[in-house]
């Protein structure tokens, strides 16, 4: 496997970073303690195209590769994890209805989708269906050619400013994740509202919040796949965006190692740098290994996704072990800041609390280890 990027990859990352620099980072701390959704820079990150990164050029989109994605999305990352997390829920959306979806609903939603006029969301979790997703109670009954849900759902990232939102939902009750269903649900569909948005202690500028359905009338057509193929969605979604979360973890490690770096060469105590003390130079020494391991081993699961081959082990791993280097980074980085690391003056105290919600989404990392080890022990 050569990961050596090609000439339009590395463009792509070029524009990628000089983005995250220009537009992401210098506003990143006032999106978080505003927790206003940056719509702007998505305006601005749609203008570059990449709002259809991986949709196929007939539907506007520019049919990019896993590899691509993950180089993207480590930048963005570095500079704001509120986009990024906006961004990789979006691309998501975009493989399962370019994967499930009719051409009816592929020419609909995806152009929307390509030119970031529709936001992508995901509707999965529930009060007490989280980790457990067969748990669900959202229902979703069939009459005269309509399906009729009803039901709540918790913790939807940029709920409320997405467009477009995949909900899973039961249509055969009693029959655990073989009875769950997809649909694509636009916002402004009657009987679909939105709840309190939830305070967070980090990922400020993403809106997370409930999602109400109370009677919601969905034609059809509205279904995404068959009945019943809900369950493999989630999973093969989730497979998706774990890579994605892998790649943002790197990002945001990526970020607060090099403000340590840099903070370490210019502090002095004792008369000299402080990056000149073992002690330092250990921990700036394993967060750059952590680093290129998690790095590589996103790399690996995006090769992996892109040649169509099973890699959910691989993601899980990629997801698990980036997130875990991620919050060990940024927490070593807070500690070589000393007090300086714990005051807002600093970006990587920020990086910290956003870092912690990578460990949780799509799936705990409790979660990717019992993944991981369905799959070693298969046989």
């Amino acid at each position: 496997m050569d990961f050596g990027l090609t000439a339009e990859q590395r463009s792509i990352q070029e524009t990628a970073r000089k983005f995250s620099q220009n537009e992401l980072a210098p506003n990143a701390g006032t999106v978080d303690e505003s927790e206003i959704f940056p719509r702007q820079a998505w305006e601005k990150l749609s203008a570059l195209g990449f709002a259809g990164l991986t949709i196929p050029e007939e539907f506007g989109g520019l049919g990019l590769d896993y590899i691509t994605v993950v180089v993207v999305m480590e930048e963005l990352g570095k500079g704001c994890l509120a986009t990024a997390g906006t961004y990789s829920v979006h691309l998501t959306v975009q493989y399962l209805v370019n994967a499930f979806g009719t051409e009816a609903q592929r020419r609909r939603y995806l152009p929307a989708m390509a030119s970031g006029e529709k936001i992508g969301a995901l509707a999965i979790t529930e009060p007490n269906a989280g980790s457990d997703v067969a748990a669900m109670k959202c229902t979703a009954a069939l009459e005269g050619g309509v399906y009729v849900i009803n039901g709540t759902k918790i913790f939807i990232t940029t709920g409320g400013e997405a467009g477009l939102y995949i909900l899973y939902a039961k249509t055969k009750k009693e029959s655990g994740r073989k009875g769950i269903s997809a649909f694509l649900i636009d916002k402004d569909t009657p009987g679909l509202g939105f709840g309190k948005k939830e305070r967070k202690m980090g990922y400020g500028g993403s809106p997370t919040r409930e999602l109400l359905l109370n009677g919601c009338r969905l034609p059809e057509e509205n279904l995404l796949g068959r009945e019943g193929e809900g369950f493999t969605m989630v999973m093969d979604g989730l497979n998706h965006g774990r890579i994605t979360v892998g790649a943002m973890a790197v990002g945001i490690a990526q970020a607060a190692f090099e403000t340590a770096l840099r903070y370490a060469r210019e502090r002095e105590q004792f008369g000299k740098p402080i990056s000149s003390f073992q002690g330092i130079q250990w921990k700036l020494a394993d967060m750059a290994m952590e680093l290129e391991a998690a790095r590589l081993l996103v790399y690996q699961a995006a090769y992996y996704a892109g040649l169509k081959q099973p890699f959910s082990k691989l993601a899980s791993m990629a997801k698990c072990f980036a997130s875990d280097i991620g919050m060990r980074v940024t927490t070593e980085a807070v500690q070589v800041l000393g007090g300086y690391g714990y005051i807002k003056d600093y970006p990587v105290e920020r990086h910290m609390r956003d870092a912690k919600i990578l460990q949780i989404v799509e799936g705990t990392n409790e979660i990717q280890r019992n993944v991981i080890a369905r799959e070693l022990l298969k046989g």
